[in-house]
């Protein structure tokens, strides 16, 4: 039986992202930002003071102390929730997708996706199972820069892939603010909570993902080297990898959150065998195409040039900056589309990161993981 979602704006709700939480925040913005859903139900913290005075801050109309429960109630009621955003550390991802899958409530859950594989496998099969959206918030291909970079490379424009190098580097962990009660760094480099990974986990499956998403070539071998700098830090800090992809091409990936003076700096560099492409997320409305014995040309975004792609995540006239909010909005706005689709008995139309783009960076995770185990070897995805 279908369900009319034609007529309204979508009901979300959320699992953490209360006080003290930044992603929580995006998320709100992010979802709430083309009109085409709104937040009205939270379970945002286990603690049931923060839980209430979060939901009282953002207004809600239903604040929940448990997702169980919330789960249950909303799957109950004639004006639930259609989705849940899950914006919780890395070891309640699973649990709180499984309990609103199970109740029929699409999903969109922060990366990487599972703590660990077992559970990642897991998720694939309720999600098919269930016929449910998935998306996972790797907001970065949300960016019209990104998608006209992936537009360039599958309409052959830059030749076939041979060389791809992604840095995502950061220096906000280098010193141990863990032991100084950063909420934000203290789950982060508890394997207890974070999984087997800390950087690589963190910022290290966003390069593997915009990799693979801009390039459409699968990793099919790594070779990593992890490294915690900091003192008794249990997870890494750093990390450095060499890749073999799909069609012979080869990759580098490096990324680390002791890097002394950077902010965000995520940048990727495609090179193939008629041109190459460049792209710096701290200036993200620019894309560069360089060929050889040419000018190197740069395509700003709003321009008539982009591609439909492009122009389809972007929101103002040219010169106007778009940025994070923006391009996590866009993962949110496919995603919503696909949920009203999929409510009119329609086939989904994607576009965006789903489950099965979340198994694959659990995997890179556990293959980058056993890689520098056995000395930086060779290991096959």
């Amino acid at each position: 039986m279908t369900q009319d979602l034609s007529q309204r704006k979508l009901r979300a709700g959320i699992v953490g992202g209360g006080r003290g939480s930044f992603i929580g925040a995006v998320h709100r913005i992010a979802v709430e930002l083309d009109g085409q859903a709104e937040v009205v139900a939270g379970a945002m913290s286990a603690d049931p003071q923060r839980a209430e005075a979060s939901a009282r801050a953002w207004y809600l109309p239903r604040a929940y102390t448990s997702y169980q429960e919330m789960a249950a109630t909303e799957a109950g009621r004639a004006d639930g929730i259609d989705f849940v955003m899950i914006a919780v550390p890395n070891h309640l991802h699973y649990q709180v997708a499984r309990a609103f899958l199970e109740q029929g409530i699409h999903v969109v859950c922060d990366k990487p996706m599972t703590f660990n594989l077992e559970e990642a496998r897991s998720l694939v099969e309720l999600v098919e199972q269930k016929k449910l959206i998935f998306a996972l918030t790797h907001n970065y291909t949300g960016y019209p820069a990104v998608r006209h970079a992936r537009h360039l490379v599958r309409s052959g424009a830059i030749g076939t892939v041979r060389k791809v190098l992604v840095e995502y580097l950061q220096d906000w962990l280098m010193e141990p603010v863990e032991n100084a009660g950063n909420k934000q760094a203290v789950w982060r480099t508890d394997p207890s909570k974070s999984g087997i990974a800390g950087s690589i986990g963190d910022i290290g499956t966003h390069g593997e993902n915009l990799m693979e998403f801009m390039t459409g070539l699968k990793i099919t071998q790594v070779c990593a080297d992890l490294t915690a700098f900091v003192e008794n830090r249990q997870l890494d800090d750093d990390a450095n990898m060499l890749l073999h992809l799909e069609g012979g091409a080869k990759g580098m990936l490096t990324c680390s959150q002791i890097a002394a003076g950077e902010e965000n700096a995520l940048s990727i560099r495609i090179y193939g065998t008629q041109a190459g492409l460049e792209w710096h997320q701290m200036e993200p409305n620019t894309l560069f195409l360089k060929q050889p014995g040419q000018p190197r040309q740069t395509l700003r975004v709003g321009q008539p040039y982009m591609s439909d792609e492009a122009q389809a995540g972007t929101r103002l006239p040219a010169g106007h900056p778009e940025g994070f909010l923006e391009a996590f909005a866009n993962v949110y706005r496919l995603a919503i589309a696909d949920i009203r689709r999929l409510a009119a008995g329609e086939a989904p139309a994607g576009g965006y990161p789903t489950v099965h783009d979340g198994l694959r960076g659990m995997n890179f995770i556990a293959k980058v993981v056993e890689s520098s185990q056995k000395g930086a070897v060779w290991v096959n995805f």
